[in-house]
């Protein structure tokens, strides 16, 4: 394996649509509400933005070890390691693993540093909370993502929803508006729903290794409720959105990206080895990119509309 493919696994590349897409629905805000767009700031926050999301999926892939949370997953049946294992199996040595990762978080920091100055202080403040939840999601000491009591899906519902989203939107107009909230709750929800989920793959070693996920906390079976009740709140929120007119009404497409989801979670019993919940991963990831992609092009299809 090359070192750009060792890189790109060990960081988890192949999920960056997830913080893509509210960056770029931020953008189409300020285009379609505001009639205002710049190109080179749009490219700084693209850049800082996947700096950023990669820096948290390797940080917290760092923690885990550190936390034994990896070698738990090793040493449970049937569990589902969702982490590379590059730090585990040795591939990558801690130290070059360390390095790499704050090597992201430099990018990152360097552009909003940019931003900061062209656009001002605001953007620093949502990059910097942004940083600080990826951080201490699993290191100490506060390790919100350890304790189960739904910090950690606000948490992803702030770092991959709403301050990609509104931090887009301010950095192409130097104004906040409620629309941008609104703009990131389904793209952001959807988002939590794919994190909530990839819990099931691996709660029985979270649980012999102190990690209380609200998987862990709540059992299998309530957790599954919760999961579809966040499914159908994702989806609401787009609803919501077309109503207070956020997006087009031809957004409301994306609803039929549900279907195939909500197919899968037709085959789950109320308990589950957890080989049965990859579908739902992998559904949850599918349903999450095409109906932001759609969300996108409703929002781009309506700049056109009004540029005619």
């Amino acid at each position: 394996m090359s070192n750009l493919a060792l890189f790109m696994k060990a960081s988890r590349f192949q999920v960056i649509p997830v913080m893509v897409i509210p960056v770029i629905l931020g953008g189409l805000g300020a285009l379609v509400w505001d009639h205002t767009f710049h190109p080179i700031l749009f490219v700084l926050t693209f850049i800082g933005a996947i700096a950023a999301h990669l820096f948290s999926n390797m940080i917290n892939d760092l923690w885990d070890f550190r936390n034994g949370i990896d070698t738990a997953a090793r040493e449970t049946a049937s569990t589902i390691s969702t982490n590379s294992g590059f730090l585990a199996n040795g591939t990558i040595a801690e130290k070059t693993f360390s390095l790499l990762t704050w090597g992201l978080f430099a990018v990152a920091l360097i552009c909003g540093l940019i931003l900061s100055f062209l656009c001002g202080w605001l953007v620093l403040l949502f990059g910097g909370l942004g940083a600080l939840i990826a951080y201490f999601y699993v290191a100490p000491p506060i390790k919100f993502g350890y304790r189960g009591k739904g910090y950690s899906e606000i948490a992803i519902l702030l770092s991959f929803g709403v301050l990609p989203t509104v931090g887009s939107y301010y950095v192409q107009t130097m104004q906040l508006d409620y629309r941008a909230i609104l703009l990131s709750l389904p793209i952001g929800l959807l988002t939590t729903l794919i994190l909530f989920n990839h819990h099931f793959l691996h709660w029985k070693a979270d649980e012999s290794a102190g990690k209380r996920t609200l998987v862990v906390v709540w059992g299998e079976k309530r957790a599954l409720a919760f999961s579809k009740f966040l499914c159908v709140l994702s989806y609401a929120a787009l609803v919501l959105c077309v109503f207070l007119h956020v997006f087009p009404y031809y957004a409301l497409v994306g609803l039929i990206t549900v279907i195939p989801f909500w197919r899968v979670y037709g085959n789950l019993k109320a308990e589950n080895p957890s080989p049965a919940y990859l579908p739902l991963m992998g559904a949850s990831l599918k349903a999450t990119v095409r109906c932001g992609v759609i969300m996108m092009l409703s929002m781009g299809i309506e700049a056109v509309v009004q540029a005619l």
